[in-house]
């Protein structure tokens, strides 16, 4: 497994999403893919998953060391207080004395981001997280925060895949050498039907969600999150990583159409 090295962290670029995944499934899940050699776990306060994660955690009895666990703040807990609440609650939840990389989940409207980013890189320096970062942030936001505040930011995780444009932001990123971290880079199972996809797919005996992945993990500076409950899922996901895309593969994956978001909560930013 590849890492991408930010911030004095080391980021296995392939992990596991778990939104939507609840207890005993959620359990099981964790256990599973810890078992096939997943290192990276995300999750975060408003999933109401953080304790069935650390319950797997203890349960694998890996070294701690060799864990990377993301969990993330809510955009309503955003006031310096509230972090601290919200951290506390997260760490006792998972079982863990610290967590990797400590992310702000959504900008909010009201935020002070001096305040926040005080308080965050307060955590980072009492150790109780490794490194802090930020989640759905827009590129006038990331300048605020890494230009102004100067915060050091270890990655941006967004909605990132075959089927939705990031290049200025990934650009922004890449300049600052910054991760990028895809969630839903499978876009909600959308690439499955891809025609395009599963022909390219055929071509290298693998699945059109897998020739997405790799697609994904062969940029630069990039991480992916896939969200797999089942054994069988996080096989292929991680079988992703052998598929070799040429350069014909490439060009036939940039013509998708690069529009379809399918994370756009009310409360989300004005993409950039």
């Amino acid at each position: 497994m590849e890492h991408l090295q930010t911030q004095g962290i080391s980021l296995p670029r392939l992990g596991l999403g778990t939104f939507r995944m609840q207890g005993d499934v959620c359990r099981a899940a964790v256990e599973s893919a810890l078992g096939l050699g997943y290192r990276h776990i995300d999750t975060a306060e408003m999933y109401g998953n953080e304790e069935p994660i650390g319950a797997a955690i203890t349960a694998a009895g890996l070294p701690r060391k060799e864990l990377h666990v993301t969990t993330k703040v809510w955009h309503e807990n955003l006031a310096p207080d509230a972090i601290r609440r919200s951290f506390d609650t997260s760490l006792k939840n998972l079982g863990l004395d610290h967590v990797d990389l400590y992310l702000v989940h959504w900008p909010s409207k009201n935020m002070n981001l001096p305040a926040m980013f005080e308080t965050l890189m307060k955590l980072k320096g009492e150790g109780r997280t490794r490194a802090i970062g930020v989640a759905n942030f827009t590129v006038a936001l990331l300048k605020t925060v890494v230009e102004e505040i100067k915060a050091p930011i270890a990655c941006n995780q967004v909605e990132y895949h075959v089927m939705l444009d990031q290049t200025p932001l990934r650009k922004y990123l890449a300049a600052k050498s910054i991760p990028l971290v895809a969630y839903c880079p499978l876009a909600q199972g959308k690439v499955a039907s891809d025609p395009t996809l599963m022909a390219i797919g055929r071509k290298h005996g693998a699945s059109a969600a897998q020739v997405a992945l790799k697609w994904l993990l062969d940029q630069d500076g990039v991480a992916a999150i896939p969200k797999a409950s089942r054994t069988e899922s996080q096989k292929a996901n991680l079988g992703a990583l052998n598929v070799g895309l040429d350069d014909e593969d490439i060009k036939a994956i940039a013509g998708l159409p690069k529009d379809r978001r399918c994370v756009n909560p009310g409360f989300a930013p004005a993409w950039d």
